[in-house]
């Protein structure tokens, strides 16, 4: 009988202080089947290194700052088997705040010096958990076949490439990858963007097909009101990948929507879990496929200050063939649409009004005329297969109450906008009426 493989993500948040070490060494101790870490950079690691990337020349302490902040964490690491790799990782930095003296724009050393914090890490934890004997060993993702879809900044793993390199040799044991980079297209080393580490984390799990994937995290679970906001509010037991995927797209902070696809296609769990609870027998939240539930809201997103730019267009081949091109730019610039309506003669696109200045250019460009109208919020009503009536979620009194119109409707979500900028107060409204709120 084959063992079941579980995944287990860290980030920085979850590796503060030896304690938490002395936690992942306690989870992975008695975690049944094989474990598999995927790693970020010790707390606030990575940041040092931005600023050093930035002003290489007045990095000199660097490298002896991070040798002793990790020798902290794992004192044995330097009389260890592993003290040669500990040491070239270290010379690595160095060459690379060198290399960007003299040059500052060379973004190949920039990910070099950047992914360090990783392969730092991988070394510290995977010493620790030697020390309770452990079979662990750290592993660059680069090393073991790991592709990203890109050059310098990728947006998403390449699965497909990495099924074909993927080295699973190196995968014996309790293997400790860096998370947030891999091989580019090109050849050389490129970063993910934000939330990196845990794609990394579900893309291996795909690669591997493991059982299920565990984002350690220093929160209960997945909200459903961004805390940000004041508003308290309970876990969600569980998400459908759709659900997920919206609520992260706009709003949690908890998970990036790169995190859920690499699971989608083949089922695999993804469980949210507090560290500091590492005896729980159950994970906060888990997301999973969609099931068809009861249809009710299970959260709230919410996307402030954004703005519609509207345009007309006579011809409907014009119109077909102007907008593709403008959502062909919007992509290249990477400006959301948040949403599309076109139908003969008229358009619509939503977009953030931070992102208004790039997309009002690139829609100048192909039509001559267009009209701006701002709102104060963009609302996304989160749950599974939907009424396509809001009218079952939301009575038509509570919209004029809270001055929204239905932006779009599909099976995991209905969205709204206003003009309105209290968005605290309508929050609270909409979340007492779904019963998503910790009644005071």
């Amino acid at each position: 009988m084959n063992k079941t493989i579980t995944v287990h993500k860290f980030g920085g948040s979850c590796l503060r202080d030896i304690s938490d070490l002395n936690r992942i060494a306690e989870v992975i101790k008695f975690w049944p089947g094989q474990s598999i870490l995927v790693v970020s950079a010790l707390w606030g690691t990575t940041d040092r290194l931005m600023r050093a990337s930035q002003e290489p020349r007045y990095a000199s302490r660097l490298v002896s700052d991070l040798s002793r902040q990790h020798l902290r964490f794992a004192p044995g690491l330097i009389d260890s088997k592993n003290a040669n790799l500990f040491n070239s990782v270290l010379k690595g930095i160095e060459h690379s705040l060198e290399e960007l003296s003299r040059s500052p724009d060379d973004w190949n050393a920039t990910n070099r010096l950047l992914a360090a914090g990783e392969r730092l890490s991988a070394l510290v934890v995977a010493h620790h958990l030697q020390e309770f004997d452990i079979q662990a060993h750290p592993v660059g993702a680069e090393d073991i076949g790991l592709k990203l879809k890109g050059i310098n900044r990728a947006p998403i793993v390449d699965i497909d490439a990495s099924m074909e390199k993927l080295d699973h040799s190196a995968l014996f044991g309790t293997p400790v990858i860096t998370g947030w980079f891999g091989e580019g297209t090109d050849g050389e080393l490129a970063l993910l963007g934000r939330g990196g580490s845990d794609h990394t984390a579900t893309s291996i799990a795909h690669l591997v097909n493991a059982d299920k994937v565990i984002l350690w995290k220093d929160v209960e679970g997945v909200l459903p009101l961004n805390p940000r906001w004041g508003i308290e509010s309970k876990p969600i037991p569980y998400l459908g990948y759709g659900e997920a995927v919206e609520l992260a797209r706009l709003d949690t902070p908890v998970l990036h929507p790169a995190t859920v696809e690499p699971l989608r296609s083949i089922g695999i769990p993804l469980e949210i879990r507090d560290l500091r609870g590492v005896h729980q027998e159950k994970a906060s939240s888990i997301i999973g496929p969609d099931l068809h539930q009861t249809r009710k809201v299970k959260a709230i997103g919410c996307l402030p200050s954004i703005a519609r730019i509207s345009v007309d267009s006579p011809s409907l081949e014009v119109q077909s063939e102007k907008l593709g091109r403008v959502l062909i730019q919007l992509a290249q610039e990477n400006v959301p649409c948040w949403n599309l309506d076109s139908v003969p003669g008229h358009i619509s696109w939503i977009v953030s009004q931070h992102d208004l200045t790039v997309a009002t250019r690139i829609v100048s460009e192909h039509f001559t005329e267009h009209e701006i109208s701002e709102f104060g919020v963009m609302f996304s009503l989160v749950g599974n297969k939907l009424p396509e009536d809001s009218e079952f979620i939301l009575t038509q009194q509570l919209k004029e109450l809270l001055e929204v119109e239905v932006l779009s409707i599909n099976e995991h979500a209905i969205r709204l906008i206003s003009k309105n900028k209290d968005v605290h107060s309508m929050l609270k409204v909409l979340a007492d009426h779904l019963e998503l709120a910790i009644e005071a």
